[in-house]
């Protein structure tokens, strides 16, 4: 059971620390067993040149949405990524990941809508203090870890991989601001992959780790069920007829995964000891930020609509701009002001 016990700036402990299944934020794009009808009516996504205008602004209203807060902290100093790579990586799949978390904070793009302003949803979330979360995000630290568990992971070694960075010293404790990602390679099985995640967040355990800090886990999707977690740069074989979107960055496993560190780390940031942001109030199956938004990526969407979303001249689609020329198709994030889901892609 997560403590309410108030924690100030850094995420340091709570009396969470049982060895318990984890709470996790989760999502699978389309359902496995989502019919050629729903699956069709996902796909019919409005694609957009320049920015036409569309009609609605908000997305994903719902009566019976009640975010509320839960009197943990949040990450209102400077949040601080920090990196491992599991498996096997090229330099063209690091630079796109690295690309979008240096998008969050770093020099702001000519190009609108860009990365940065979807951050801004993240921000608008509160601590006890009315202390936002903060602007700043920065990729604090890197690692290479060449399957040092094997190819086989369960919830519980993705803690030990994140031990042993530290003991070995790859990677430093860091209790304030600090959060721990380990993304995983195309050819690396993990524990509910595919069945029912593609990505999740919790905290380490001491027992484990030695030391309480966030961590999230992604994986690449592109060998394994790209048509689940890389969606829709794959589609499932029963919706007939709906051609796969082109990925911004021409590579579907990679740019499937970037949606998905986006989401865990509006999570992280928000609900980082799973006793802060999230609906319900059962914090073994918390209805985070992101949660209540998958699946929307512009105007319009909601049910099954994705929403409005740019292509360019390549055909690949898009809603965000990042440095370096980048492009990324993120979903968006609940907006606590408004009660919707809330893009900085939005035509109004």
């Amino acid at each position: 059971m997560a403590s309410l016990l108030y924690v100030s700036l850094c995420v340091l402990v709570s009396a969470i620390l049982s060895d318990t299944p984890s709470a996790q934020a989760y999502r699978i794009w389309l359902p496995r067993n989502a019919s050629a009808h729903e699956g069709g009516s996902f796909m019919q996504v409005h694609l957009h040149r320049d920015n036409e205008t569309g009609s609605k602004r908000f997305e994903g209203s719902s009566p019976y949405v009640k975010m509320q807060y839960h009197m943990g902290p949040v990450l209102t100093s400077s949040i601080r990524v920090y990196i491992i790579w599991y498996g096997t990586w090229k330099s063209s799949q690091k630079a796109i990941i690295r690309d979008f978390l240096h998008s969050l904070s770093g020099p702001v793009s000519k190009r609108r809508p860009t990365v940065g302003a979807w951050w801004n949803t993240v921000q608008l979330y509160t601590d006890q203090t009315g202390a936002n979360i903060s602007k700043s995000v920065v990729l604090a630290g890197e690692v290479y870890d060449h399957y040092s568990h094997g190819k086989i992971l369960s919830r519980m070694t993705v803690q030990e991989v994140i031990r042993d960075s530290i003991r070995n010293g790859s990677l430093k404790v860091d209790s304030c601001g600090g959060l721990y990602m380990v993304l995983t390679s195309e050819d690396v099985q993990m524990q509910d992959f595919c069945r029912a995640v593609c990505g999740f967040h919790y905290f380490t355990f001491p027992s484990i780790v030695g030391y309480t800090l966030p961590y999230a886990w992604i994986g690449n999707s592109a060998l394994q069920c790209p048509e689940y977690c890389a969606y829709p740069f794959k589609v499932p074989s029963y919706m007939i007829g709906f051609e796969p979107l082109k990925p911004p960055n021409r590579d579907v496993g990679v740019d499937g995964m970037v949606s998905v560190i986006g989401h865990e780390l509006a999570e992280l940031s928000s609900n980082p000891l799973i006793n802060a942001w999230y609906a319900g109030n059962d914090p073994t199956a918390p209805t985070e930020i992101a949660d209540l938004c998958e699946g929307i990526y512009g105007t319009g969407g909601g049910g099954s609509y994705m929403g409005s979303v740019s292509v360019d001249t390549y055909g690949a689609s898009f809603n965000l701009h990042g440095i370096k020329r980048r492009k990324y198709l993120v979903q968006w994030i609940w907006n606590p002001i408004v009660n919707y889901c809330t893009g900085s892609n939005f035509m109004g």
